[in-house]
């Protein structure tokens, strides 16, 4: 299974505006059918640079789906963004293999 991270810093100034649009678009990336599910988290550690960061987790189907994904939609998902919050907005790309998962069961 593979991770696809996106980590983002934000602007305060568009930070509300950021956060309803990314709301909006994780569903269209899901849509792509090409990852499981998606996880929209706070980096909570503040930056140097000041701002708001967060990491949106999504879980694709394989290493295969990633690349469909890169080769098919990722240019234009990207350019959505940077047309609307242009450099208020900097985002960063990696890529993550689960290589074992665990679980906590309570009675």
């Amino acid at each position: 299974m593979i991770i696809y991270n996106v980590t983002v810093n934000i602007d305060d100034s568009i930070h509300d505006e950021w956060l309803n649009w990314i709301k909006n678009h994780i569903p269209v990336v899901l849509s792509t059918g090409l990852f499981t599910e998606a996880k929209l988290t706070k980096v909570l550690v503040e930056e140097d640079m000041g701002g708001i960061t967060y990491s949106i987790q999504y879980r694709a189907k394989s290493k295969e789906a990633l690349q469909e994904y890169y080769k098919n939609h990722a240019e234009a998902m990207r350019q959505d963004g940077i047309k609307r919050f242009a450099d208020k907005m900097l985002a960063f790309r990696t890529e993550l293999e689960v290589i074992d998962e665990f679980s906590v069961t309570f009675n």
